[in-house]
């Protein structure tokens, strides 16, 4: 819901710069440009530059601490990597993750 209304904005805010930039207002025209086109490539570039992916080498033990997430509901397990000193929270029931 966030990501599509940034997406609108920036969309708009890219059309509202293109506007004023053909009617002879460069300087406002200009800055909304550069503003709408942050906002849609930072959005649509986000998901892509910050995907979890583990580590190359990454050895994932259990901690054997669980907890409930508060957002979800649903239980969580902690792993960690020894050589990284990483965390990460998965489903409980969800064994492709713990490799």
């Amino acid at each position: 819901m966030l990501r599509a209304a940034v997406l609108v904005l920036g969309g708009l805010a890219v059309t509202a710069g293109a506007v004023l930039v053909s009617s002879g207002i460069r300087g406002s025209g200009i800055y909304l440009l550069c503003v709408g086109l942050a906002m849609v490539l930072g959005t649509a570039f986000e998901r892509w530059r910050y995907r979890a992916s583990p580590p190359a080498g990454a050895h994932w033990e259990r901690t054997g601490e669980r907890f409930e997430d508060p957002t979800t509901g649903e239980t969580m397990e902690v792993h960690y990597d020894r050589a990284s000193g990483e965390r990460r929270y998965i489903p409980a029931g969800d064994d492709a993750q713990r490799k």
